[in-house]
């Protein structure tokens, strides 16, 4: 049997993973400011280009900031700033669009939940004003996928969980890509079934305004599970045309 020949870590390596392991601990809390680098030279005992290299690294992978003429600082993080990278390759066959869906069912009955639990009357505004949106919609395509699109980000927002939100933005964003590959599919073309998606986002909402999570769960549950059934349909279509 073969093994792989280890290599020994260069002494930049060996500070920047000690400096790492300190600010995963948290001591070094975020927007601390480091020591120099001629004090951090003599606190690790090697030399200052050692410290440098290894300040280098950590800048690379998003931990620490250098500000000219301040210092080095341990970066503060925003959960808005966190990109959910999707290959854009993705999404051109029905498997993944069902994936898709499944991960967004994972993610979006667990967020209403914590609507339901957390939700404000300022979170409750802002459902409100995208249900009146799916109203007026009427059919026109274009405005009804925005309005779903903002009452889910709605509730998303009510759980007062900034990365829930920026995960879900992200997952909707590549389901809107989805759409679009798919020419929209029928989805938001008939207005039969913009009535009834506007009757399962509704229920989702009168769910949340009553603090109910286990009904705010199954209204999120049952509301995906329609769309995805209407996606097979859409498929079943395609794959008779073609």
């Amino acid at each position: 049997m073969e093994f792989k020949q280890i290599k020994p870590k260069k002494i930049y390596e060996e500070v920047a993973d000690a400096l790492y392991e300190a600010i995963k601990k948290g001591q070094f809390k975020c927007g601390e400011k480091l020591a120099s680098v001629q004090q951090l030279a003599d606190n690790f005992q090697v030399s200052r280009s050692a410290i440098r290299e290894a300040l280098t690294a950590l800048k690379a992978k998003g931990l620490i900031e250098l500000k000219q003429g301040e210092g080095t600082f341990v970066k503060t993080f925003h959960p808005e700033e966190v990109v959910f990278s999707f290959p854009q390759a993705v999404l051109m066959n029905k498997k993944d669009v069902m994936n898709l869906l499944e991960v967004r069912r994972m993610i979006e009955t667990g967020t209403a939940k914590a609507a339901s639990r957390n939700r404000t009357e300022q979170d409750l505004i802002g459902m409100e004003a995208a249900l009146e949106k799916m109203q007026e919609a009427n059919g026109g395509e274009e405005l009804g996928e925005t309005a779903d699109l903002e009452f889910h980000l709605a509730v998303a927002k009510a759980t007062n969980n900034a990365l829930l939100v920026n995960l879900l933005m992200n997952v909707s964003e590549l389901m809107q890509e989805t759409m679009k590959e798919t020419r929209r599919i029928w989805l938001y073309s008939r207005q039969t079934t913009m009535a009834q998606l506007y009757n399962e986002h509704l229920l989702i909402y009168q769910a949340i305004f009553h603090q109910e999570e286990e009904k705010a769960v199954s209204a999120m549950h049952q509301h995906l599970e329609n769309v995805e059934s209407i996606l097979i349909k859409y498929f079943a279509k395609e794959e008779k045309v073609t």
